[in-house]
């Protein structure tokens, strides 16, 4: 079977078209929680996604900017990088964006209401706080199957002092989630738990939708190419489209986990690699694209 998809901002959301203001809201709540760079270590592949989430938000809650993304103007999408900065404490953001309180003790999950405005974060952002670290608070990393993270299961955590606590997962959660159970451990510290939902096959679980991340090498990202990638039900073969980079996100419509009558999608991520060595040819090759390059900016 052969597919092909587009980047898509409704995808990024976990959303449709028929999605209405409330649902949208709630939607960008959940994933701004999931990948804002203070909950995720600052690892820089969240932090690219939170743009993208944030960029997609602010494109379909603007009437005006949703209507020329569906017409096919891209480009336009794109006006500056609002974290060019640095990113603000997600608690702080979620104030500045949504205009809504902070309530920095509560539990990370994804089902928390929004209000009703929306404003641009600010474009000077103070860097934020390193994430939290075991000299403070303590962590552990929990693994469930897709299967426990779609419906929900209970864990236990041993703590350092002998105690034990039970913890129910919320449904739906994903992988990189991270629960806090406030004030459990030694001295009232809180106890963190980072969800790890992946399959052998390389497959993040993170709600209804699973991510994978495609390694290519530039030509076949550049030229386009035809390519089995893995899903739940089994390996399909992807057309990439030419000129693809780094971070562009395709979809396969319902390769997704199903809950009732919900089927999720599967986003895949091209990531472009250059392989470690090089022949003589490939340099000369490389060398050349370089001269042309340059050539083209002096023309």
């Amino acid at each position: 079977m052969t597919s092909t998809a587009d980047p898509d901002y409704w995808s990024l959301l976990g959303l449709g078209p028929e999605a209405d203001a409330d649902q949208l809201k709630r939607a960008f709540r959940r994933e701004a929680r999931r990948w804002h760079p203070d909950l995720n270590g600052n690892d820089p592949v969240a932090e690219e996604r939170f743009k993208l989430v944030n960029e997609a938000y602010a494109v379909l809650s603007d009437p005006r900017r949703r209507s020329a993304w569906e017409q096919g103007d891209r480009e336009g999408d794109r006006t500056h990088d609002p974290f060019e900065h640095g990113f603000p404490d997600f608690e702080d953001y979620l104030e500045v964006v949504l205009g809504e309180p902070s309530r920095r003790s509560e539990v990370h999950t994804p089902d928390n209401d929004a209000s009703d405005s929306w404003r641009e974060p600010p474009v000077a952002a103070p860097p934020p706080p390193p994430p939290v670290r075991a000299e403070e608070d303590l962590e552990s990393i929990v693994e469930l199957t897709p299967e426990q993270a779609l419906h929900g299961t209970t864990v236990e955590l041993n703590l350092e002092d002998g105690t034990v606590v039970e913890l129910d997962t919320p449904p739906q959660a994903g992988d990189g989630w991270r629960l806090r159970l406030e004030g459990v451990a030694s001295g009232g510290r809180d106890h963190f738990l980072q969800l790890r939902v992946l399959t052998d096959d390389g497959l993040r679980i993170d709600g209804l939708r699973v991510h994978y991340k495609l390694p290519l090498f530039p030509p076949d990202a550049a030229l386009g190419c035809a390519v089995d990638v893995p899903t739940l039900d089994g390996p399909v073969t992807l057309q990439v489209p030419p000129g693809s980079s780094s971070g562009r996100l395709l979809r396969l419509r319902g390769r997704g986990l199903e809950l009732d009558d919900r089927r999720g999608d599967q986003l895949v991520e091209i990531v472009i690699v250059i392989p470690a060595d090089l022949g003589e040819a490939e340099r000369a090759l490389y060398r050349r694209l370089q001269e042309i390059a340059l050539e083209a900016e002096d023309g």
